[in-house]
């Protein structure tokens, strides 16, 4: 039944039509869908306008409630249907509205996400760490902060050594106390004292992290860096069984096609030491700049354990030997992957990082 139909209908009870209307106007102010609802409450609530006419159809004589109770419904209906249908139009504007504000143009070439990835640092730990974990060996870590008697004395290291003056080591001085031993360890060295302190050989170790030293940021050098310091204590280890392992690692991080050379040189705390190079990957050998000509860059230091070492940590020197090695993280990285300088790895340059 249309509009028009029903008012007609309505004008057969005078207090329909005005409620008829009061409806009406009352939908038309209704702007959003809770204004629709206090007008759905209003009138056909259990106390709204057209269910109290309905309710009190029963005080009427029974010549009128047949008439009101069926003009009544009509109306009843008729707001029903009223109220549906604006409430349908204003979902529909606010669908079309949030469209509008939300639409997505699928003709736009699609917004590249960046992932981050691990730091080359990182990456490259772990992968000195399979090689030796592969070998046997196992990770063991110790404290920034160190004492001199694990950093140098224990290491066989004595009082008149360049690196103990205060232009090499980072020296702490602790609030409150006398200390003048306490320090940033220079290298991590100072683990294997402490491992071999509460372990009974046989002992094969790496031990990685953070060493600080009073150096000049260059190309090359920053005060804080990544080390890798490795041990194996055992009956009978040889210089052969110390050649044989650095061999199998190099090759493992570098290539198999790399050439691996040992050249005499000196450290505290082993006796006898070496330097150990690999061949250039730039020149294959031959010679270039990057080189300096020879064809061998430097990756780490190593030697067999000095017997004083292990009078410090209460080994039988006469029973047992031993070997350690020691490699900067961030020189094995720039030889592997062609990094010119050491600082790159600290600057947080998306240019390089985004590479690996």
């Amino acid at each position: 039944m249309t509009a028009d139909e029903t008012i007609k209908e309505l004008q057969q009870d005078p207090r329909l039509v005005e409620i008829y209307q009061e409806a009406q106007q009352a939908l038309d102010e209704a702007k959003d869908l809770k204004a629709l609802q206090d007008v759905q409450v209003a009138f056909l609530g259990r106390k709204g306008k057209v269910s109290v006419l309905l309710q009190g159809i029963k005080d009427l004589p029974q010549e009128e409630r047949k008439l009101r109770g069926r003009l009544g419904n009509l109306l009843k209906g008729h707001i029903e249907s009223a109220i549906e249908a604006k409430s349908k139009r204003i979902e529909d504007r606010e669908l079309e509205r949030t469209l509008r504000q939300e639409r997505t143009d699928i003709t736009l070439p699609g917004r590249f996400i960046r992932f981050g990835s691990q730091h080359l640092i990182s990456r490259v730990i772990e992968d000195i760490e399979d090689v030796f974990i592969g070998m046997g060996y196992r990770v063991v870590e110790g404290p920034e902060v160190e004492l001199d008697y694990y950093n140098f004395e224990a290491l066989n290291t004595p009082d008149w050594h360049p690196s103990k003056s205060l232009s090499d080591t980072f020296y702490i001085n602790v609030p409150g106390e006398d200390y003048d031993d306490v320090l940033l360890r220079t290298h991590t060295s100072p683990v294997q004292i402490r491992v071999m302190e509460n372990t009974p050989p046989p002992l094969y170790v790496i031990a990685p992290g953070k060493a600080f030293r009073h150096d000049v940021p260059d190309a090359t050098h920053t005060p804080m860096f990544y080390q890798v310091e490795g041990l194996a204590v055992d009956d009978n280890l040889t210089l052969g069984d110390l050649k044989g392992t650095l061999e199998y690692f190099a090759r493992s991080i570098f290539g198999s096609d790399r050439d691996v050379r040992f050249r005499p040189h000196f450290f505290p705390f082993t006796e006898p030491s070496a330097e150990v190079d690999v061949s250039c990957h730039m020149c294959k050998g031959k010679g270039c700049r990057v080189c300096k000509g020879t064809g061998w860059l430097e990756i780490l230091g190593s030697g067999m354990v000095d017997p004083n070492v292990f009078e410090y940590v209460g080994y039988d020197a006469e029973k047992v030997s031993g070997f350690a090695f020691g490699m900067g993280v961030e020189r094995i990285a720039m030889l592997k992957y062609g990094i010119p300088d050491i600082r790159f790895f600290f600057d947080n340059d998306l240019r390089l990082l985004k590479q690996f």
